[in-house]
């Protein structure tokens, strides 16, 4: 039998230059690791000396970058550390058993709708799988799917870069919000020709302005927008105060604002083309088993959004 050699770096080391890369200065991965920042420093200048080649630039002023072998080192690493941890992770738990960390990234405006059915019940049939939350927009869940930052997101259907798996779990056309003492809030629908002339609250957050202002503009119409904000229950608090109206995709049960005024949800007619919720994860790496069996038991459930 062949003798087994030991490569000559360590998966400390390279977990530490991974760190360092995804933080861009060795004092922000130090702090990330708990470590000291000259122990990480250390630590990538020797494995640059085992592999015999520069990794990193590192200049004080400007932090840390990569080399062009330093990235393609970087992205060996995450595939070799994730094969790691699953590793341990497979031995620390009973035959069959799901254990180990998932990170879950999320559009905020979905968390309500999806965190607590998925969280609840994934969670009681899977106890020792440790779930963390990202709630982020689409713009700054970029990248981290690919950089092994977020196992499985949860987004709308609109272009994520790079190239993700993903599957449908709903979809729904967006709505009209106003207050529930607006004379629209008594019709059966609103035509966007109808509110031009009032003050729109804007959800301010990529992708949803980006669609609220795009369902005016096929239709050759310019809101006029009062409010910018990047929550969803700000819109709706606005709104209930009878400051404007709002166009929002999430159908919350609640038919009152954060602060309790009424408000209404009204169709916009003529219909709009409905927005998808999909699951998403990455292409490369296969996703580890229990990133698989968060994603099947996502698609199982029977998402009931109020409409």
């Amino acid at each position: 039998m062949d003798r087994l050699e030991a490569p000559a770096f360590t998966l400390r080391q390279l977990s530490f230059l991974v760190c360092a890369a995804d933080e861009g200065t060795i004092a922000a991965a130090a702090a990330r690791l708990h470590a000291s920042p000259s122990a990480v420093s250390e630590a990538i200048t020797e494995l640059e000396r085992s592999l015999g080649t520069q990794l990193t630039v590192r200049r004080r002023a400007r932090g840390l970058t990569l080399t062009s072998t330093g990235a393609d080192v970087v992205a060996r690493a995450r595939a070799l550390l994730a094969s790691s941890l699953e590793l341990e992770a497979s031995l620390r738990g009973a035959p069959g058993e799901l254990v180990g960390p998932i990170t879950v990234g999320c559009y905020p405006t979905l968390a309500p709708t999806i965190l607590p059915a998925l969280l609840q019940g994934f969670g009681r049939a899977h106890p020792r799988v440790e779930l963390t939350i990202v709630e982020a927009t689409h713009d700054r869940l970029q990248g981290r799917l690919e950089a092994g930052q977020v196992d499985v997101a949860f987004v709308y259907d609109t272009l994520i870069p790079g190239e993700p798996q993903r599957a449908k779990l709903f979809e729904l056309p967006a709505h009209v919000v106003v207050a529930g003492d607006d004379p629209l809030a008594s019709t059966d629908a609103v035509r966007l020709e109808e509110l031009v002339e009032r003050d729109l609250i804007l959800l301010d957050a990529p992708p949803s302005s980006e669609h609220t202002m795009s369902l005016f503009a096929a239709r050759g119409l310019a809101p006029r927008v009062r409010h910018r904000v990047q929550s969803y229950e700000a819109v709706r608090a606005l709104v209930g105060r009878g400051l404007g109206y709002g166009i929002l995709v999430q159908r919350p049960a609640n038919p009152a604002s954060y602060e309790g005024y009424p408000v209404a949800m009204k169709e916009i007619a003529p219909p709009v083309a409905p927005v998808g919720v999909d699951v998403i994860w990455p292409g490369t790496p296969a996703p580890t088993a229990r990133s698989r069996a968060l994603i099947d038991y996502a698609r199982s459930l029977p998402w009931s959004v109020p409409r």
